[in-house]
């Protein structure tokens, strides 16, 4: 069963109280107007003596008349009595609606400020990635009572998280790039020793390696500013279509991966965004479907379409497969399949997380689904131009 809102049940507690005290009210009426009514007029002063003869011939006629007095005194108590309750209940009844109304109306002016402190927590709780939306605040006007505590309580703890997001997103593009400058100085480094006619095969090989894992290391830091920048607005959106953007990265990625089939359908699929973000998201998701695939006989199909009037674009692999309790963990930062932290050349489980906070960054979405038989479906829906 459904319970009532607060405001029913306040209005429904504004509307018995009311009839309540107005019940008890007709009661105490009643009992103060039954006894303050006078009773019935004696008739003691009726006797044969005060009266002639001739009125009252006799004894039986005149107990009879002072008997009718007392009926018609006591028949007109009760229906005076009758009718303060009939009158009093209905009059009561029309109030008591109308206070009912009144209560409704109260108590929806008195929620209005936890309604606005609600609105604000569900549009920063649908923010379309974490952190962002925290720059909103409530600023609830009116006296300074227990609600208006409770918004300003609020407005605090947004501020705090604003910070702490804002503080750790700066961190990591800082890092990022204060990283990326002595990584260049080293590869260059190693590429002059390993260039160098009179080098030995011994340092070729040791150069090859270190260029590998320097190479390893601006492919992470690339990731975490890709994925540091996703997650603060967009300033400048283009209008770009989801089409050429897959068949550019299908034709660089796929290269690279020859013995793996690569199927295409691209239909027109405009969206508006930022085309180096869309472009890096796309290139995840085929680079992902190439790199987790099976050893032989695999293939990748990439199609893009509007699907409900919103751009899609739909990467399906074969590969391992993916338990569907799993997905979710797969969206998270350096996490595979086994929850635990990526070592070796399978990547540094940043693809997926970056495809979802790029997706999120433009107004869309990025989900995955288990394929039958291994492999996943990642489908990334994103707002029409």
């Amino acid at each position: 069963m459904k319970r009532l809102s607060l405001r029913g049940r306040l209005t429904l507690v504004y509307g018995g109280l009311f009839l309540l005290a107005g019940i008890v009210l007709l009661g105490v009426t009643y009992v103060l107007v039954d006894q303050r009514t006078p009773q019935p007029f004696r008739t003691e002063f009726l006797d044969r003596g005060t009266l002639p003869t001739r009125t009252y011939p006799s004894e039986q006629d005149f107990e009879r008349f002072r008997a009718l007095i007392q009926d018609v005194q006591s028949e007109a108590k009760r229906d005076a009595l009758e009718s303060l309750l009939t009158q009093g209940g209905i009059a009561l009844v029309v109030v008591s609606a109308a206070a009912v109304a009144i209560g409704w109306l109260i108590a929806g002016r008195a929620l209005q400020p936890l309604h606005q402190i609600t609105g604000t927590a569900r549009r920063i709780a649908s923010a379309d990635s974490a952190g962002r939306g925290l720059h909103e605040r409530i600023a609830l006007t009116g006296p300074r009572d227990e609600v208006r505590e409770l918004a300003d309580t609020f407005d605090q703890m947004l501020e705090r998280l604003d910070r702490s997001f804002d503080g750790q997103r700066r961190f990591v593009a800082n890092a990022s790039h204060e990283l990326r400058t002595p990584l260049t100085i080293n590869r260059a480094l190693v590429e002059l020793a390993v260039s160098r006619p009179d080098a030995p095969a011994e340092l070729r090989r040791l150069g090859e390696a270190l260029l590998s894992v320097n190479e390893r290391h601006e492919r992470l830091i690339d990731g975490l500013l890709t994925l540091a920048d996703s997650e603060n607005e967009l300033t400048e959106r283009a209008e770009v279509d989801l089409a050429e953007i897959a068949a550019y990265v299908i034709d660089q990625a796929g290269a690279a991966s020859p013995g793996i089939a690569v199927r295409r359908s691209l239909d027109p699929a405009p969206t508006q965004g930022d085309p180096v973000l869309l472009e890096r998201l796309t290139f995840n998701l085929v680079e992902n479907a190439l790199r987790h695939n099976v050893p032989a006989d695999g293939w990748v199909e990439v199609r893009t379409a509007m699907a409900a009037g919103r751009p899609t674009l739909v990467v399906v692999n074969t590969g391992p497969v993916v338990p569907g309790y799993d997905i979710e963990t797969m969206f998270q930062p350096f996490r595979r399949l086994s929850r635990e932290r990526l070592a070796g050349a399978r990547g540094f489980g940043l693809g997926l997380s970056i495809v979802r906070a790029v997706a999120r960054a433009h107004g869309g979405t990025a989900e995955a689904a288990p394929r039958p038989g291994g492999g996943l479906t990642v489908t990334v829906t994103l707002p029409p131009a």
